[in-house]
């Protein structure tokens, strides 16, 4: 074990270094330029080259990232152009909004991906399965700011019983979890409907039910757990992907986490602030994938972790 997290740990740290640097490139090579987006139209040629000075933007690239790599290494992000504070105080201002919004909409979608796709299993190749299979895909297919526009329209607008946008009450965390985990829904229940179908099916179930055990034992107990590290799989990727910021969703509620502020950052090529949201948001994403890779051992016995496997 301690062989493993040592190997995984240096994988994460060369993962996300890969990642930011590669930001770090891309966001310099696209168009447009930050001294413009901070100084506004109207600014002087002299003006744009005091403001490139003074962010080191008229440095050559590698320069440019040797001063990133020193400062990385201090934890210095730089400070951002739009807020004018430090990038990374900015973005973990930001992130419980994130990580709140996240956690819920996982919540939620474990609530009620795992019974439905039990339910699926248990009426395979039925009409009412068929009817629910309609229903998922229906759910797989619409995008995001499709669902959060109706779901603003009827419950914001036409029966305005929830608030459209921001986080000043509990309520205003509705909309968005539910826009978020009608699509994680969706993809949820059918995987566990196929892992449990299959697990169902296997000479073990076949064995325990003819010495008797009950089915609800069957589906709970045996076949559940069986299926359980695909779907913890599924459910950490899912997390960690939700975690990277669901902009579209973010932007149409209005909601104050990482996802929005990345949109701002683009807008503005504020090049600190987005550096620090993808190392914040990179650094979680990998956090999470190692502890579902550690809980492996856990929810399997047989599954071993180390260089011995």
């Amino acid at each position: 074990m301690p062989t493993y997290l040592a190997r995984r740990l240096g994988q994460s740290l060369l993962t996300v270094f890969l990642t930011v640097s590669t930001v770090f490139v891309l966001v310099r090579l696209a168009p447009g330029d930050p001294a413009s987006a901070y100084a506004g139209p109207t600014a002087t040629s002299d003006e744009l080259a005091r403001i490139r000075e003074q962010f080191g933007l008229d440095k050559p690239l590698f320069t440019q990232y040797g001063i990133f790599l020193r400062d990385l290494l201090t934890g210095d992000l730089g400070t951002s152009y739009s807020f004018r504070s430090p990038a990374l105080d900015v973005v973990l201002d930001r992130m419980p909004y994130t990580i709140t919004l996240s956690v819920a909409a996982i919540a939620v979608t474990v609530a009620a991906a795992v019974p439905l796709g039990v339910w699926m299993s248990r009426r395979a190749d039925t009409s009412r399965e068929l009817g629910a299979n309609v229903l998922t895909v229906a759910g797989q297919s619409m995008p995001d700011f499709w669902t959060g526009v109706m779901l603003l329209t009827v419950f914001a607008v036409l029966m305005p019983v929830l608030p459209a946008s921001g986080f000043t009450s509990w309520s205003g965390l509705i909309l968005p979890t539910v826009t978020i985990a009608i699509l994680q829904l969706a993809l949820v229940s059918r995987l566990v409907r196929r892992e449990m179908t299959s697990a169902l099916a296997s000479p073990y179930i076949t064995v325990a039910r003819s010495r008797g055990v009950s089915e609800r034992a069957l589906t709970w107990r045996y076949a559940l757990a069986n299926s359980a590290v695909p779907l913890v799989t599924a459910i950490g990727t899912r997390f960690a992907a939700l975690l990277n910021g669901v902009v579209v969703v973010e932007v149409v509620f209005g909601w104050p986490g990482v996802g929005s502020l990345v949109v701002r950052a683009l807008e503005t090529r504020d090049y600190p602030l987005i550096q620090a949201t993808v190392l914040v948001t990179a650094t979680l994403a990998i956090l999470v994938q190692l502890l579902v890779d550690l809980a492996y051992p856990l929810l399997d016995p047989r599954v071993r972790l180390g260089k011995a496997a």
